[in-house]
């Protein structure tokens, strides 16, 4: 004879407390004493009590899963949204936001469900998947300054949080990092080795952090006497580091030091330098940015900009989880700060 499932009943012989207290905390209710939660959690552990997710879903009126949306702009061909997609894949920053989003949601039982929005169909179906109640909220990740989705989310009323300040206004939460900092600690730390003739490969103008790293870049060098700097424009991927660092150092004999605006276009700026017959660092300092897994693997490992992107991933999430159980109800930012990482680059 097979053994019966544990009830809510006998969770609450074992915890001592009543079986309403037991469902409280089961389903998320935050009018329960920490102790008791504990006491409670501990004698789910001990009797092997799985809750019947259907069941709570009714009693909340949750999904327990929230949507990551990585969304673009425009309005994109059948045949390009296997690049978008391919795009996204590729870049290890995306892989740094889904471990902080997923290190925040599984301890609370919560899943994020990924979605793209690259077309107005796309973005349809992700207000629709919001509102039939599917996911409880959304995190969305915008590659575009011109994406529409965050405005359509708050007309919408619908639980969100952005990776990113927006570039137009909306009164969504979001977290971000001081991109302009960013771009001043890689000034400063090339004019610190000595670099006299700095450029940079700057990332998509359309972007806003590129925007902002390129600012804080050229202003930096600006007021030490520095008023033109070198730009070529890259893709954020190592191709378009490669072509645009190629680019630079045609235009730009003699330049000594370069400024690459995500780690993937450093080190495609390293293989650059280096198919021109120079050497990192010695005649070319190179910086990145993000401090990504690449920094590490590139020969010579990255210096690079950190940005904290598992602590923003988990505080965007964190965010959302105020949000839908109703303990913040108006829109916040929180800013990062990036930091300078030392290595063999620069």
């Amino acid at each position: 004879m097979s053994r019966q499932a544990p009830t809510l009943e006998d969770v609450a012989r074992e915890a001592g407390v009543s079986r309403a207290t037991v469902s409280r905390v089961v389903n998320g209710i935050r009018n329960v004493d920490p102790e008791i939660q504990e006491v409670v959690r501990r004698a789910i552990e001990r009797t092997g009590y799985a809750p019947n997710r259907a069941a709570r879903s009714l009693v909340t009126r949750r999904a327990e899963t929230v949507a990551l949306v990585v969304s673009g702009a425009g309005d994109i061909t059948e045949a390009g949204q296997d690049t978008f997609a391919t795009r996204v894949f590729a870049d290890p920053f995306f892989g740094r936001v889904v471990g902080g989003i997923v290190g925040f949601l599984r301890p609370r039982s919560m899943h994020p469900v990924l979605m793209f929005s690259e077309s107005a169909e796309a973005r349809e179906e992700v207000l629709t998947y919001l509102r039939q109640g599917r996911a409880d909220g959304a995190l969305v990740v915008s590659t575009h300054s011109d994406d529409p989705l965050p405005a359509l989310l708050a007309d919408a009323r619908l639980p969100a949080v952005l990776f990113a300040r927006p570039s137009r206004p909306v009164p969504l939460s979001y977290v971000d990092l001081a991109h302009r900092d960013g771009g001043r600690l890689a000034a400063e730390h090339l004019l610190a080795r000595g670099c006299r003739r700095p450029a940079t490969v700057c990332g998509p103008l359309n972007v806003a952090a590129s925007q902002e790293r390129l600012a804080g870049f050229r202003d930096t060098l600006a007021r030490h006497g520095h008023p033109h700097v070198p730009v070529a424009e890259g893709e954020f991927t190592l191709d378009s580091g490669l072509a645009a660092m190629s680019d630079l150092l045609t235009r730009q004999p003699g330049l000594d030091g370069v400024f690459a605006a995500n780690d993937l276009m450093a080190q495609g700026a390293c293989q650059a330098v280096q198919q021109h017959g120079l050497r990192v660092p010695e005649d070319v300092a190179v910086v990145g940015f993000d401090d990504s897994s690449v920094a590490v693997t590139c020969h010579p490992r990255l210096t690079t900009i950190r940005q904290p992107v598992e602590e923003m991933a988990a505080e965007m999430a964190r965010l959302l989880d105020e949000h839908i159980h109703g303990v913040r109800t108006e829109a916040t930012s929180v800013v990062f700060d990036p930091e300078l990482v030392v290595r063999e680059s620069a």
